[in-house]
Parts: C-alpha cells; sequence; structure tokens
C-alpha cells in the first residue's frame, strides 16, 4: 500500500507545449520553401510586392497555359486572402506541368506560412501543407505495365 500512495503524489508530467512557429526569413527579407509533386520539385522565394509570380524567369500565365494549372498555382494565395501582396519567384523541374503545378502549390504554401505564420490554420485546413505523396508506381517483369497483363491467347 506504501507504495501505491507513493504513486499517487506524483504530480502528472506537463502536457509538451505545442510548436511555436515563427517567421523565417533570408538576409534578403524572402521566405523560402520547397515544394514536391510527383517527380516534380519546386523552389519557391517570396517577397512583399505587387503579386507578380514568374516560375523559371517567364510569368506563370505563360509558363502554365491550361486555366487549370493557373487556378492551382493561386490557390494558397486566394484561400489565405493575399491576392496582390506578394511577389513569387520560382524554379520548377521535373515531372510534367501537372505535377509542376502541384509542387508550386505545395512550395508556395509552405513559403507563406515561413512569411506568416499565423497562414498556417487556413492553409492546412485547405489541405494545402500536406505533400501529395502519391507517385506512378513502377513495372514490373512479366508484365506489359505495372500491374497489367499481356494478352492472353489460346492459340
Amino acid at each position: 500500500m506504501a507504495d501505491l500512495q507513493s504513486l499517487q503524489d506524483i504530480a502528472p508530467a506537463a502536457a509538451p507545449a505545442a510548436p511555436v512557429h515563427v517567421q523565417k526569413l533570408d538576409a534578403q527579407g524572402r521566405a523560402y520553401a520547397t515544394g514536391k509533386r510527383k517527380d516534380a520539385v519546386a523552389r519557391v522565394w517570396i517577397t512583399r510586392g505587387t503579386g507578380r509570380i514568374l516560375v523559371n524567369d517567364k510569368d506563370f500565365t505563360e509558363y502554365f497555359a491550361r486555366p487549370v494549372l493557373q487556378m492551382i498555382v493561386q490557390q494558397p494565395i486566394v484561400a489565405s486572402n493575399r491576392t496582390g501582396q506578394y511577389d513569387i519567384r520560382a524554379t520548377v523541374s521535373g515531372g510534367g506541368l501537372s505535377g509542376q503545378a502541384g509542387a508550386l502549390r505545395h512550395g508556395l504554401s509552405q513559403a507563406l506560412t515561413h512569411y506568416e505564420p499565423e497562414l498556417r490554420p487556413v492553409l492546412k485546413k485547405g489541405g494545402f501543407l500536406t505533400r501529395d505523396s502519391r507517385v506512378v508506381e513502377r513495372k514490373k517483369y512479366g508484365k506489359a505495365k505495372a500491374r497489367r497483363s499481356f494478352q492472353f491467347s489460346k492459340r
């Protein structure tokens, strides 16, 4: 009984505090983040500005010609009501245009949280901070593609 009493006297350990997110800027006052999607990688820098978005030194409407891809890129900015407040400079490589747009959206969301940590709940709720881990399944031997078998013929 004395052992049980001594265990009850011990105060429960305090739960660890929630992580505090702070602003992360480089020497030039830019926030940097990397975004990934499929095989595409986007490196994103944001600064205060007029809302110009440059992708690989081209305007993003020129680089991503399809309106759907332009919408995907702008989703984090629109969700956080920061349209026209930041200049965005990005370099994307690998994958196709759709993957690059998704990578840019992911990197832009991360960079926005580095610049303004209070935007994190809004972007997290929209699902923009989560890396979409789906990638193409590799081809297996004895198969035509990843899972498709060769056509069966009885002859």
